[in-house]
């Protein structure tokens, strides 16, 4: 435990920060596997209503800095690609 006062306040601040990067992180992985659960499925509407907040997800990570921007193309392209092959 720190005994600086400032660094009582970056242990603050720290725990806040994690929580809402695992928020952020955690929805993004499970808007994901809503959206490749309805691409088995076929359901094409509920899949493209998925692959929207799928997107959304991941660029809301991307602009966080959780996760680097060539892994969310990657990511995005595939998830694209496998909505469409369904049709």
């Amino acid at each position: 435990m720190p005994n600086i006062k400032s660094a009582k306040k970056r242990m603050r601040s720290n725990a806040k920060k994690a929580e809402v990067n695992t928020l952020v992180t955690s929805s993004m992985k499970t808007a994901i596997k809503k959206l490749e659960k309805e691409v088995k499925a076929g359901n094409k509407e509920e899949a493209s209503n998925n692959l929207n907040i799928a997107l959304q997800r991941i660029d809301k990570a991307v602009t966080s800095g959780l996760v680097h921007k060539n892994k969310a193309a990657r990511l995005k392209s595939r998830l694209t690609k496998m909505k469409n092959a369904m049709e």
